[in-house]
């Protein structure tokens, strides 16, 4: 898989390009955990969307926010970590000018930054949100949410409590004009670790797949 070496708003960024031969392929972009906390675009579950996106017909990017891996810059407490996100979509789109799907993928810090890009980009049509850590970032930026997604937790997780996950996805379920789904994995903990990870690849690939057929928004 070659690996890409793009222009980020405080340099260069590191990422991994994924493409698919068809030129009108859907796209999507996967975002990491957080960097002080030994996150990389090589986490476990980053690596393993990546493949589900790819495996799914995607044009797949995934990347090292600033200051990670061989990415410029350092960490930015969320504010240019977002900047990097867009650079990267930009990066992606600039390369797939056809693709009528744009997803945004991201897990613990990542789901955070992701959900922020949506409300930045109204061509995101869906986004998946993995252990999104409602304990300890304002979500409240999600008004509206402007594009329907999977939010999926373990019921085990420690780092990012289940009860502020689903109190986040009740606020979300009150908007009109969108369908938050929100699966939560029996038995897994924040990364989703042995058999869990099976299951969470088998639900974002389930419900990816139903929102292509679908196409909505």
């Amino acid at each position: 898989m070659p690996e890409v070496i793009f222009p980020g708003p405080e340099g260069r960024l590191e990422g991994r390009y994924h493409p698919q031969k068809e030129k009108d392929a859907p796209i999507a972009i996967v975002l990491h955990p957080h960097p002080q906390f030994g996150g990389t675009m090589n986490n476990k579950v980053v690596y393993n969307l990546h493949y589900a996106f790819y495996n799914m017909g995607f044009t797949v990017l995934r990347f090292n926010f600033r200051g990670v891996g061989r990415s410029q810059g350092e960490y930015d407490q969320g504010v240019g970590e977002l900047s990097d996100a867009a650079s990267a979509l930009d990066y992606l789109q600039s390369m797939n000018n056809n693709s009528k799907h744009c997803w945004v993928a991201g897990f613990s810090f990542g789901a955070w930054i992701g959900m922020q890009l949506l409300m930045r980009r109204p061509e995101i049509t869906g986004f998946i949100s993995v252990s999104p850590p409602a304990n300890m970032y304002d979500f409240s930026f999600l008004a509206p949410c402007p594009s329907s997604g999977l939010i999926i937790n373990g019921s085990s997780d420690r780092v990012a409590p289940p009860a502020d996950t689903t109190a986040l996805v009740n606020k979300l379920h009150e908007q009109k004009g969108i369908t938050i789904t929100h699966n939560e994995v029996e038995g897994a903990d924040h990364f989703f670790q042995d058999r869990h990870m099976d299951t969470l690849i088998t639900d974002v690939s389930d419900y990816v797949k139903r929102r292509l057929t679908e196409n909505t928004r």
